[in-house]
């Protein structure tokens, strides 16, 4: 259905508003940062840059949801309290509102929207529409079956620490062989996990640091780990295995894929 700007806002934001589209900004995702860190995500609505785009008393926020094309979800609305005389990340005083903390991280919009960053009400909610209204904020990707269990390390991070039940329960009960491939240098690192431990609790040693104790890994990312993890790793599930397979049959089937995939020759693996 059409979303009606005199409804959803009060006249007196709707009046005095320019709209934050938030986007990938060369490094992050802004729906991986609203999910990551509340600070994190109020520090890309206060950030100024080099124009005072936002010169408005109000910032109504929507965050590209990458998982669904054109879609836009509601991050909230921010009062600019003041403003830097400067240009820089801390160009904008700003404070939440309390208007519409319910629907977010839930509203979701529709729309093609022109590239940019900062847009007029009128504009934005021209070009969109109501799509959904989540049950309950949006808290990461749905596990979709081990077959298509294939994920960035931002979003890993973000599924593991909000201890997302339908993937804990899928993963932390199986064993397997995982793959996790560098997007920066195009290397791969084959992976098992066996024994009591389970996948989830393997995955969640690497979202603890970034590198899960793999000698390689450790050089590669130094002492910020987690850092170069979230920017460049990808993680998927090449086979699960019942808790009771023989440790043998993990620990060769993991062979076959450092073969496969010649992960010990030019990719990250030592043996």
């Amino acid at each position: 259905m059409t979303l009606h700007i005199d409804k959803f806002l009060p006249k007196e934001i709707l009046d005095n508003c320019k709209v934050h589209a938030a986007r990938w900004n060369g490094e992050d995702y802004p729906l991986d940062v609203f999910l990551r860190s509340q600070r994190e995500w109020k520090g890309w609505n206060s950030y100024r840059g080099n124009k005072d785009e936002f010169n408005k008393k109000y910032i109504v926020a929507f965050i590209q949801f990458y998982p669904e094309k054109d879609t836009w979800l509601f991050g909230g609305v921010f009062k600019v309290a003041g403003r830097s005389s400067q240009p820089g990340p801390n160009g904008y005083d700003i404070e939440k509102v309390k208007f519409g903390a319910e629907l977010v991280g839930r509203l979701k919009v529709g729309g093609k929207l022109s590239r940019g960053r900062a847009f007029l009400p009128d504009t934005f909610f021209g070009a969109v529409e109501i799509t959904e209204l989540l049950k309950e904020p949006y808290s990461g990707e749905t596990f979709a079956g081990f077959d298509k269990c294939s994920v960035d390390f931002a979003m890993l991070e973000i599924l593991v620490n909000n201890d997302r039940p339908d993937w804990k329960a899928a993963l932390q009960n199986v064993n397997g062989i995982y793959l996790i491939s560098d997007k920066k240098t195009g290397k791969m690192y084959v992976g098992s996990a066996y024994g009591d431990d389970g996948i989830w609790h393997r995955w969640s040693q690497y979202v603890a640091n970034g590198h899960g104790w793999n000698k390689n890994l450790v050089r590669l990312g130094g002492s910020n780990g987690v850092e170069y993890a979230r920017k460049h790793f990808h993680f998927t599930l090449l086979e699960s295995w019942p808790f009771q397979t023989d440790k043998n049959i993990v620990l060769s089937r993991e062979g076959y894929w450092k073969e496969a995939l010649m992960t010990r020759d030019y990719g990250y693996n030592a043996n």
